[in-house]
């Protein structure tokens, strides 16, 4: 029974007063546990990051250019997933796959023609891991569903982040969404669904969220913040990584 509602979180109707503070609860939690400006978008969305594959494109780059680096399998299907998307013209500009992706590769200049720079923070299979965010004078995406909120990034740095939930924020189901306010709405006429703007405009509730994903992200960020934030997570991760 939340609250002494008679109800639990998955019960609850995604548009009462009670889920309302769970979701302003979480969002202010992140914002302050990842130092999100005030104009940046946090969007709580469903499909994992396999959906933002597709979306981040469509949204971003719709009839024009976007780059990526390619360091592993994660970061080759959304370049798979990119070149679907009719219109995108998709370049990889650095690759580690020569050398089975071992390594985190130099990323060259940027051309201004693109609209974003796509990179992967982290990658499990691989065991590679981006933590110097790369130069560009384009907005740089990244995919940083492994280890966002375990290491510190400058949000200002990116133009949009993504990650799926299930490695560190929560249960599967729930998609985290960060995204620059300017680079929302370029595109009209995309599916609902994959518009970042009809799902800003509506608070990330333009169909029913994932509720309790969303209850049980809202705890984590609270542990977080408790362990010392993002910062205390980070230096307990090299503490057990110096053991290795």
């Amino acid at each position: 029974s939340y609250n002494g509602s008679g109800m639990s979180v998955m019960e609850l109707s995604h548009r009462s007063e009670l889920f309302q503070n769970i979701m302003d609860d979480a969002e202010s939690l992140i914002r302050e546990l990842m130092e999100i400006p005030e104009n940046y978008k946090v969007l709580f969305l469903q499909g994992g990051a396999s959906l933002q594959f597709n979306m981040v494109p469509m949204n971003l780059a719709n009839g024009k250019k976007a780059v990526y680096v390619n360091t592993g399998s994660w970061a080759k299907k959304a370049i798979s997933e990119a070149k679907k998307i009719q219109g995108v013209e998709v370049e990889v500009i650095a690759s580690s796959e020569d050398r089975n992706f071992s390594y985190i590769p130099e990323i060259p200049t940027v051309s201004s023609d693109a609209e974003y720079l796509h990179v992967t923070t982290n990658n499990t299979i691989e065991g590679t891991a981006m933590f110097d965010v790369p130069e560009a004078a384009v907005p740089i995406v990244a995919d940083m569903s492994s280890n966002i909120l375990s290491s510190v990034y400058d949000v200002k740095k990116f133009g949009l982040i993504y990650a799926g939930a299930q490695k560190n924020i929560g249960p599967a189901g729930l998609t985290l969404v960060i995204v620059r306010e300017d680079l929302i709405g370029q595109v009209e006429g995309l599916p609902s669904m994959l518009d970042f703007k009809v799902q800003a405009d509506n608070d990330s509730m333009y169909n029913t969220p994932p509720t309790f994903a969303i209850y049980v992200a809202k705890l984590v960020f609270e542990w977080i913040k408790e362990q010392g934030g993002v910062a205390g997570i980070e230096a307990l991760n090299r503490k057990k990584a110096a053991l290795l």
